[in-house]
């Protein structure tokens, strides 16, 4: 990894067809991370990922695995809800953009079944390139959540936050990353999710690079959180990460001068492909989104581009075309290096 950009996907690829109807079928499941693998290689992104399809569930589609993976293996969480408790729920402020919860905290959350270092061996079995591990944030986690054990909000995030300490501990991806697609819509809780993010990264002994992802949401392709960059700058700076992944090209680049105050150890990855469109950009549209970006920053901030979010909505031949661009425009950009 010795070009000055690095390209990257955020997490997911779309779900194959054929894996949908198979996903308890261990072989099924294997091919699919294989062929992920495959795709992205031959994209030439530098560092990859398993397109998260070992997460698919397809009774949760509009999330493709990011909330309901992680919740229905703890334990002191029940996935079984009443009509009460849904209403309950659903009559909670801030949690509009879920019809019912992911669960119900009853007693004390802990691991129960959830064994991230296996998924993580199974990738490492397959891949030749550097890989991207993906978990989903505490605070995310928890406003999916019906509390009727803690009945405060912050002891049940960092209880998430320790849970998913223990799981990283012994992940040696060569980048760890932390999604967030909910605190960009309630700035006012970002000094708790900073402290739960920065209390799993403390965990990530074994990786080689720290990074945080955040997005304006993408439940179903849709926007779900209004707000603005500026806005989070002190949660980016109390960030003990090594980068950011973040959403730029569907927002534009007009925000990008606040990241000139980001603390200089923390280096920026700037989203130059738009994941709720299925028009693939040209390499050329790449290239300008980049040079805008380094005209405002310099070169020496920006280390990394890649999608807005995930591509699981997407349909495969747009995900792999925009994957193409995204590599010939950051080559465009270099001035053709190799």
């Amino acid at each position: 990894m010795k070009r000055e950009i690095l390209t990257t996907v955020v997490g997911s690829y779309p779900v194959p067809s054929w894996l949908a109807g198979a996903e308890t079928d261990s072989h099924a499941l294997e091919d699919a991370i294989t062929v992920v693998l495959a795709v992205q290689a031959r994209a030439g992104i530098d560092v990859v990922t398993d397109g998260e399809v070992s997460r698919f569930d397809p009774s949760h589609p509009e999330t493709n695995g990011m909330i309901e993976y992680f919740i229905c293996q703890l334990s002191g969480v029940d996935t079984r809800l009443t009509r009460l408790e849904i209403e309950e729920f659903r009559s909670q402020a801030g949690f509009q953009f879920r019809k019912k919860p992911a669960g119900i905290v009853r007693d004390q959350i802990g691991e129960g079944t959830l064994y991230l270092r296996d998924d993580f061996e199974r990738l490492a079995k397959i891949a030749s390139l550097p890989l991207k591990f993906t978990i989903t944030s505490p605070y995310m986690l928890a406003k999916t959540l019906l509390d009727v054990h803690y009945r405060s909000f912050e002891p049940m995030v960092l209880d998430l936050a320790e849970v998913l300490r223990k799981q990283v501990r012994d992940i040696p991806a060569e980048v760890l990353q932390i999604d967030e697609a909910n605190l960009p819509g309630s700035p006012q809780d970002a000094a708790l999710a900073a402290r739960a993010i920065n209390h799993i990264l403390s965990g990530a002994e074994k990786c080689g690079h720290k990074a945080v992802h955040l997005c304006f949401g993408n439940y179903g392709g849709q926007t779900i959180q209004k707000g603005y960059w500026e806005s989070l700058l002190p949660f980016f700076n109390s960030l003990e990460c090594d980068h950011l992944i973040l959403e730029f090209a569907r927002r534009g680049s007009e925000e990008i001068e606040v990241f000139r105050n980001l603390r200089p150890e923390i280096s920026l990855g700037v989203g130059v492909i738009d994941i709720k469109d299925n028009q693939v950009e040209t390499p050329e549209q790449v290239a300008r989104r980049i040079e805008a970006a380094i005209r405002k920053l310099g070169r020496t901030r920006v280390r990394w581009v890649h999608p807005d979010c995930g591509f699981w909505m997407l349909p495969r031949s747009v995900a792999d075309g925009k994957m193409q661009s995204l590599v010939r425009g950051r080559d465009l950009f270099l001035g053709g290096e190799a």
